[in-house]
């Protein structure tokens, strides 16, 4: 496909994907605090659990949840799952634009594992639904049925997956890959279970039988899995941005303290949309805080290597430069992804590399991110190099 349309299906999918996504994750959030919400003590009707009144947009609002469904149905049933297929959808083409169609520089490291790209790309499908397999069958084991129990199984297998894509993928395409492991998760939860149960009781109604409340219980437990599971899944979609997320080793643990932070963060706003007391839940805040602190050390660059301390002439730095980052970032590049230099970075020059020290110290010296995938093998000490040459001279140590 010719780079610029590339680009622009690129940003189409993701515009389409935001927009979805944030259709999806607004209706999660509005209902698990519509549910916290609901007042047992006014049951208009019979068989009601409770209602709420609320007032948004200059309207008031009366609500009822049923405990298990209404004894017949309206004529209209508005359904919530089309923002999750759609968010699943367009996230998946985003794969396939981004890093599918670009293994080698974003989903390949020869360095962790030389795969050809249909080799990445059959391990990245075949994962998904295996990881998909896994957690449904989780939630069908008898000794899984206490919340806390598989809650924690969840998160270890969740870890397993990310240590799994660690040992396969770049950082980057590691950590994408957790997040569309988790979003594939939460997918199938609307698309194999919740809707499905629905549709089952929707059915049972239609034939005068009492609906089955157990589709009810199982939907309502997959839901609050997806509900907590947001607030990480967004940090890990957006982590190609963050090399420093995944450039350590143990990137694993990276991704535990993101899961234990946003999930305590979601239970706090949830509890309080309970209207809990703030001693029963208070806790998870500075519990989260101290998952983010544990993440930012974690995370921590490292101290210079011995190659800081050496002379580095600017012939090497500039033929360093030529060799692993010319092929992108020249006023016309010659990589096959790019018709322009990324970001307009032109590192052709030392003015261009004395402009973007600090820049090429924390993406290429301290994450490695660069270059893309290490397609041309940037070695250690040529990092080191790079780095005591722009630290010598223009950055303070």
């Amino acid at each position: 496909m010719d780079v610029f349309l590339s680009e622009w299906a690129n940003l189409l999918i993701r515009w389409a994907h935001m927009l979805v996504g944030i259709g999806w994750i607004g209706t999660s959030f509005y209902f698990m605090a519509l549910d916290y919400s609901l007042d047992a003590r006014e049951r208009a009707k019979a068989g009601v659990l409770g209602t709420a009144w609320q007032v948004h947009g200059g309207g008031f609002y009366h609500i009822e949840k049923f405990t298990v469904a209404p004894p017949a149905l309206p004529e209209h049933l508005h359904w919530f799952k089309w923002e999750a297929y759609l968010t699943w959808v367009t996230g998946f083409a985003l794969l396939i634009v981004q890093y599918y169609v670009n293994a080698r520089a974003y989903l390949i490291d020869p360095d962790v594992m030389a795969l050809q790209p249909w080799q990445a790309i059959a391990v990245s499908i075949a994962s998904l639904a295996v990881g998909w397999g896994l957690y449904d069958g989780l939630c069908r084991l008898p000794f899984t049925q206490q919340p806390a129990i598989l809650a924690l199984a969840v998160f270890a297998l969740i870890l397993g997956a990310s240590v799994f894509y660690a040992h396969v993928y770049s950082g980057r395409g590691a950590f994408v890959h957790v997040g569309a492991f988790i979003g594939t998760i939460m997918a199938v939860n609307v698309f194999a279970v919740i809707i499905p149960g629905q549709k089952k009781m929707i059915a049972q109604i239609l034939a005068h039988q009492a609906p089955d409340a157990r589709h009810g219980i199982v939907g309502k437990q997959r839901s609050t899995h997806n509900n907590y599971l947001t607030l990480p899944v967004l940090v890990l979609m957006v982590s190609g941005h963050y090399p420093f997320l995944y450039a350590r080793p143990h990137s694993w643990l990276v991704v535990a303290l993101i899961i234990v932070g946003g999930a305590l963060l979601r239970h706090y706003f949830n509890r309080a949309d309970a209207g809990d007391e703030w001693g029963r839940y208070g806790w998870t805040l500075p519990l989260a805080a101290f998952a983010l602190f544990a993440a930012i050390y974690v995370t921590a660059p490292p101290a210079a290597g011995t190659a800081a301390t050496t002379t580095v002439s600017d012939s090497e730095v500039l033929e360093i430069a030529r060799k692993h980052c010319v092929s992108c970032h020249a006023k016309v590049p010659t990589h096959e992804s790019f018709r322009e230099p990324p970001k307009n970075v032109v590192l052709e020059t030392l003015d261009d590399l004395r402009r973007y020290a600090q820049p090429i110290i924390t993406q290429t010296v301290q994450n490695k991110a660069m270059p893309l995938g290490n397609q041309t093998t940037m070695r250690g000490e040529e990092r080191e190099k790079l780095g005591a040459w722009l630290r010598a001279r223009h950055v303070a140590p």
